[in-house]
């Protein structure tokens, strides 16, 4: 039977990082003459172009962020300390993780997902059950997880939402952070200990509005270094990081064009307003429990394009906005879609301009 060969980027749903970037990488390399870090593919400074952006190689900006944030997570990982990235949901933490190791490592699918499910397996090493029963513990019977692969490669590691795992389980790094060892006690002799190659690094990422998570111990914290990412402050930046995103995704979607300004105005302005517990006149809103975060607003401006394209005769409206935002809005707390509907019954009835009178006018499609 014929192996079926690997996706290609077009047919790839979410190409990694260094793939999708990949000729920019090459460009960067190729350009790069500034002392590198042991182990790294870039210099700090073409890592910090590929990530916030250099006009003059044709680098697009993909990080909304201070450049002085950059600077401080390449610090933290050119050290013996790892990286944690905090903040809200969808501040960009594993975007920037992704791009700090496809550009760093050239690779960024050394991921471990953090869940209450995660065991030491997932993040270590396992076994082929059927050669260790045939051959006992050995190299070849062991099957290397993405801790394991890094260290001995030299490759960063992200560790997405590592506060979601058991306290036991995070703590299982604490020698790897350490003493950049980790040992396999089943194998025997030299093999029973994998020395950390330059170049590993941890970066890890935990979200600060989830419930249910485990507070992580203070021996685990002292080997990271923290950087907190914060929401977006400015309205023009996050329309527009909207926007370039949105068009991106629909590309993939099929999607030749991406809504009017005009939709996209409304629906980043009741992100960031129902964000904030404030309209931008400066009246109070009551907060919704959901993060209504950049990225879901990307979700939803996505989900509004293909909407428009697909069922409503080619082009996005702001009726579809209210659509999308029901199922973004109302996750677990039911009253978060009275609170959406309050506000746009009580404040967007005020709004002037035909998008808001069109955004308020179908407010009945929120349902429920």
């Amino acid at each position: 039977m014929k192996k079926p060969e690997a996706p290609t980027e077009l047919e790839m749903q979410r190409p990694p990082a260094e793939v999708l970037y990949r000729e920019e990488l090459e460009r960067l390399a190729a350009s790069d003459r500034a002392p590198r870090p042991p182990g790294w593919r870039l210099s700090p400074q073409a890592v910090r172009s590929f990530i916030v952006g250099d006009p003059a190689l044709k680098i697009r900006k993909k990080f909304v962020g201070h450049p002085a944030l950059v600077d401080r997570a390449m610090v933290s990982i050119a050290t013996n300390r790892g990286l944690m990235l905090v903040g809200e949901p969808g501040t960009a933490k594993s975007l920037l993780s992704e791009l700090l190791s496809a550009a760093i490592s050239g690779q960024s699918t050394l991921t471990i997902q953090g869940s209450a499910a995660t065991t030491d397996d997932q993040i270590k090493y396992s076994w082929n059950y059927a050669l260790l029963l045939a051959e006992g513990p050995t190299t070849r019977a062991l099957v290397p997880a993405p801790l394991y692969t890094g260290m001995r490669e030299g490759k960063l590691v992200r560790f997405e939402e590592i506060t979601r795992c058991p306290l036991e389980v995070q703590d299982s790094l604490l020698a790897v952070l350490s003493d950049r060892v980790l040992a396999v006690s089943e194998l025997a002799g030299a093999d029973g200990m994998l020395y950390a190659a330059v170049g590993f690094n941890v970066i890890a990422t935990a979200n600060t509005r989830d419930r249910g998570v485990n507070e992580m111990s203070a021996a685990l914290k002292r080997r990271f270094n923290f950087e907190t990412i914060f929401p977006i402050p400015d309205f023009q930046t996050e329309l527009e990081l909207v926007r370039d995103e949105t068009e991106r995704l629909l590309r993939r979607s099929g999607v030749p064009s991406i809504p009017g300004d005009d939709v996209l105005e409304v629906l980043v302005t009741t992100f960031r307003e129902l964000r904030a517990g404030e309209t931008v006149d400066g009246q109070a809103l009551e907060r919704l429990t959901t993060p209504m975060s950049t990225a879901e607003a990307v979700s939803v401006a996505h989900a509004v394009g293909v909407r428009g394209h697909y069922l409503g005769g080619g082009r996005a409206t702001p009726a579809d906005v209210v659509e999308c935002l029901a199922g973004a809005a109302a996750k677990d707390d039911k009253e978060d879609l009275s609170r959406l509907r309050q506000y746009l019954e009580q404040r967007v009835a005020k709004k002037s301009g035909p998008h808001w009178k069109a955004f308020y006018e179908a407010r009945h499609r929120l349902g429920g």
